[in-house]
């Protein structure tokens, strides 16, 4: 987030009703923030997976009965409003503590009834989200509601008990860690203001500089500018040769200790993998001995603004339904940081095709192997782009930058198209 600004907010308190303990949150918001941008705030502080719909009802700071909220298909209820088209500063009176006549539903199966109650006014630097307290763990997902979660609680914590194990290998395949790591009581402040400080900074993004522009792009305007007008010249297998590989290594920095010395693309695959990408997203194209910018590159290669859009579009539209849905999973994992655990991360990606309804062309289900190879190839097209503030190969660092986190909205804005 690029402003410094400070702006009034508003700080509020918000419990799951009938929990006991009572889990609950103390959020700051700037007033502006939309009732669609507190329902990203409460998902990420306590730990919900946005997976179910949810609802704000009640009456606002002026008595009026509203009902908020936000569906998949955009055909809302008689009488609802949309969660992006309502602010707080319209429901929540910072000067006024205490118990407000609103609440957030969350799953309308399981019915997790979160009260918001008005702690007071406040301060935020810039367009931030901050977590000023909270006590134990966020429940977890799909449990059955209050009193299924706390049975869960109850019995994984009672080895006595006959549905022990049941729940147990529930709870380790839904978590993914093991019992002896879940602690219903725990809650890790600086946790949830991580999970919320990413959430602000893709919520409101801020303009794109020609700086970040230049970054992100580095290794696309590098290759770009090396073919020039007379093109870059190949092997007779068709390969970069072997000065521009050691050119590409030394001057994109991704030379390490172990690759030192290469000078050919089948021991340079960072080379390999960003020529194959410009020529599939027709930016480069063979011609007999050279390697030459396309009639789409030679237009763009000046404008790195209108090459940025051009690149989001090619990730967005890549002309296979497989790659498409297997686009959104990744950047959607990114942009959020809720990667699935790694030995399930292919599972859903599968899962995720099954639903779609892909098949094999004799109509069986997607392998495993397939779904992986969809999201390695998707993981290939975004390295070669430098989303991580990193100019190293890959994704070496933890957290998207700033300038990643603005492509990969503009990637996903494209595939919601």
């Amino acid at each position: 987030m690029e402003s410094s600004t400070n702006v009034p907010a508003v700080e509020l308190r918000i419990s799951i009703s009938e929990t006991e303990p009572l889990i609950w949150r103390q959020l700051v918001l700037p007033e502006t923030a939309t009732v669609a941008e507190l329902h990203g705030a409460i998902q990420c502080a306590f730990g919900w997976k946005d997976s179910h719909l949810y609802a704000v009802a009640g009456h606002d700071r002026a008595g009026k009965k509203r009902i908020i909220m936000a569906v998949d298909d955009g055909d809302l209820p008689a009488g609802s409003e949309v969660a992006a088209g309502v602010r707080l500063l319209e429901l929540f009176d910072a000067k006024v503590p205490g118990r407000s006549d609103l609440e957030y539903d969350y799953d309308f199966g399981d019915n997790w009834t979160h009260e918001i109650d008005v702690v007071g006014p406040a301060v935020l630097e810039g367009n931030a989200i901050t977590c000023t307290g909270g006590s134990m763990r966020g429940p977890l997902e799909d449990s059955g509601g209050v009193h299924g979660y706390a049975n869960v609680v109850a019995v994984v914590s009672n080895p006595k008990h006959p549905e022990h194990q049941e729940a147990v290998e529930w709870l380790e395949f839904v978590t993914q860690e093991s019992l002896a790591k879940f602690d219903p009581t725990g809650f890790d402040i600086n946790d949830a203001n991580d999970h919320l400080r990413l959430l602000a900074r893709r919520l409101w993004p801020g303009n794109v500089s020609d700086e970040e522009v230049e970054f992100v792009l580095g290794p696309v305007l590098w290759f770009l500018n090396q073919a020039g007008p007379d093109g870059l010249p190949l092997t007779g297998a068709g390969y970069l040769k072997p000065a521009v590989v050691k050119r590409a290594m030394t001057e994109l920095e991704w030379i390490e200790p172990w690759n030192a010395n290469v000078s050919t693309e089948s021991h340079a695959a960072p080379v390999r993998v960003v020529r194959e990408r410009l020529q599939e997203w027709k930016l480069l194209r063979k011609n007999k001995d050279r390697l030459l910018l396309t009639p789409a590159a030679r237009k763009l290669i000046k404008r790195p603004t209108m090459l940025w859009h051009y690149v989001a579009d090619r990730l967005a539209s890549p002309g296979h339904e497989g790659v498409k849905l297997a686009t959104q999973l990744v950047v959607h994992w990114e942009l959020t940081g809720s990667k699935p655990p790694w030995k399930l991360v292919d599972e859903v990606v599968q899962l995720a095709l099954h639903d779609r309804g892909l098949r094999t062309t004799t109509g069986a289900d997607i392998p495993l192997d397939w779904a992986r190879g969809l999201r390695i190839d998707v993981h290939q097209s975004l390295i070669c782009l430098r989303l991580w503030g990193s100019t190293k190969w890959g994704s070496g660092e933890l957290e998207l930058s700033d300038a990643g986190i603005k492509f990969l909205l503009d990637v996903q804005s494209r595939l919601q198209d």
